[in-house]
């Protein structure tokens, strides 16, 4: 999930990234969102700074958590949890 806020907007430099890794590993294991914080509550910790956050979730629980657009960590992150 890019967890975003409204006046920051969400990180578009990792779409390309994103939808590449998809593709290599398939839609049916990956799956990807985007939240705005401002309006969900249960995401305010998130709020506040302009990064983008990316939360990582399998099963329902949250397993990992990468701030700022680092492609390469994003790509071992989401490479390690599938």
């Amino acid at each position: 999930v890019d967890a975003f806020q409204a006046w920051c907007g969400p990180c578009k430099t990792v779409v390309d990234l994103f939808r590449k890794i998809r593709n290599e590993v398939g839609g049916d294991v990956l799956h990807f969102a985007v939240a705005e914080v401002d309006s969900i509550h249960a995401l305010e910790k998130y709020r506040g700074k302009c990064e983008p956050v990316f939360l990582f979730y399998a099963g329902g629980e949250l397993v990992a958590v990468v701030r700022g657009a680092n492609a390469p960590l994003l790509q071992k992150t989401i490479l390690e949890q599938l």
